[in-house]
């Protein structure tokens, strides 16, 4: 739906009601999620079944490669306030992981699975802050929810695409087998790099908005104001309470790999994805403007009550058919919360600040997950410590659950609207 919408005395184009921007980015979005969920989304299994590493590997590869990444979301978020252009740093990030995704066709040892998820990971960290800190720029405060809604819905409608073009590769490589093919993998590959090069020629269609002048405070940048960035009280303890809910929300990784010990089939699995993302797709934009209505906090706290019960959901999971139950609900906490959750930081943060906060906001959730896939592997591989070594698949869950029932407490206490 194409429309025009008078601001100030010039008419400017807007696409479902929002700047370009915002459909442009998510278009951006939509190609290069198809090609990371067709090339990464069974990388997991890929360890697993083909190299045939242990979880505690697949959790030090998937935290190492985010948590180091996570510096560039933090410096490239930094970088953009201070040239005050975003667009630069977001192809730049977006094109070094296409750059580095066909390495994944001839990765035969973890060491280069790794490196390869590093540097693509490191591509995320770089766009990741500069990106979020365009659609928040290119938008009102009141139209916040539902351009990160409406972005968030685009992503992931890409990652449907991915993971049902991946399903229908299995299917015709290897039909219902239980483990991954080194073959199938390879064609994975080879098919999934092609929507991450188209992705970039969209970038001729996304302009830079004009940026307000950052205004010249009367306080003094003392030593503490440097240490916080300049940032608001409310947002450090908004990050604090994020660090505490991703220390039990380890890689989504572990959730295929509970799916597969449940007794799913890879192409089986590949669906259960495919109903994740349409339920998170089809939730993210009604769930912004939601909560441009009735703020922010109210759709959060949900979001996370959800998460809680579809983790104690997988910890105590025992048939093949419950995965399908709580991967559509967990579904329905991402459309909730990841969205809206974004649209908050900008919600707390000036918009000189916003690349800034974008970074530490992401580089957090990025620096946390190492220690949270590292435990979630190690609680899969040898249970509690408490417990005499052996493996208990439900024991990562039943972390995170406890993880984010406290971090909803600390949210509902600590932080206002």
């Amino acid at each position: 739906m194409l429309y025009y919408h008078n601001t100030t005395s010039v008419k400017a184009k807007q696409i479902f009601g929002l700047n370009p921007n915002v459909f442009f980015l998510g278009l951006v979005s939509f190609l290069t999620d198809v090609s990371s969920e067709m090339i990464f989304t069974l990388l997991p299994l890929f360890l697993l079944n083909v190299l045939g590493v242990t979880t505690t590997v697949i959790g030090l590869i998937e935290g190492v490669a985010d948590a180091t990444a996570s510096l560039f979301r933090i410096l490239s978020g930094w970088l953009s306030d201070r040239l005050g252009k975003r667009k630069g740093l977001t192809i730049l990030g977006y094109g070094l992981s296409t750059a580095v995704k066909p390495l994944m066709y001839i990765a035969s040892t973890w060491g280069m699975v790794l490196g390869v998820r590093f540097c693509d990971r490191m591509g995320k960290g770089v766009r990741t802050a500069p990106r979020d800190a365009l659609v928040a720029d290119s938008v009102t405060s009141g139209q916040r929810g539902k351009a990160f809604g409406l972005h968030s819905a685009m992503d992931t409608f890409g990652a449907m695409v991915g993971i049902i073009s991946a399903a229908v590769v299995v299917f015709l490589w290897q039909g219902g087998s239980l483990e991954l093919s080194r073959a199938t993998y390879q064609q994975l590959v080879l098919i999934g790099i092609i929507p991450a090069v188209i992705a970039l020629f969209i970038f001729f269609f996304i302009k830079e908005p004009e940026r307000s002048p950052a205004p010249q405070s009367s306080i003094p940048i003392g030593r503490m104001r440097k240490l916080t960035f300049g940032l608001d009280k409310r947002f450090w303890i908004f990050l604090g309470i994020i660090f505490l809910f991703t220390l039990g929300n380890s890689s989504d990784a572990f959730l295929i790999l509970r799916a597969q010990n449940l007794g799913n089939p890879v192409l089986t699995i590949l669906l259960m994805l495919v109903l994740f993302n349409f339920v998170y797709a089809s939730l993210s934009t009604p769930a912004g403007i939601l909560s441009d209505k009735l703020g922010r906090r109210r759709i959060i706290l949900l979001g996370w009550l959800i998460y809680t019960l579809v983790y104690l959901g997988f910890a105590m999971a025992s048939v093949s058919w419950q995965v399908w139950l709580l991967f559509g609900f967990y579904g329905v906490y991402y459309g909730l919360a990841e969205g809206v959750a974004r649209a908050f930081v900008a919600d707390l943060v000036p918009e000189e600040k916003r690349g800034t906060a974008y970074g530490l906001f992401h580089g957090i959730v990025g620096v946390t997950l190492l220690p949270a896939s590292l435990i979630a592997g190690y609680l899969w591989q040898y249970g509690w410590p408490w417990q005499e070594a052996a493996m208990n698949p439900a024991a990562p869950f039943f972390f995170g659950a406890i993880m984010a029932f406290l971090a909803m407490i600390g949210f509902l206490v600590l932080v206002k609207e």
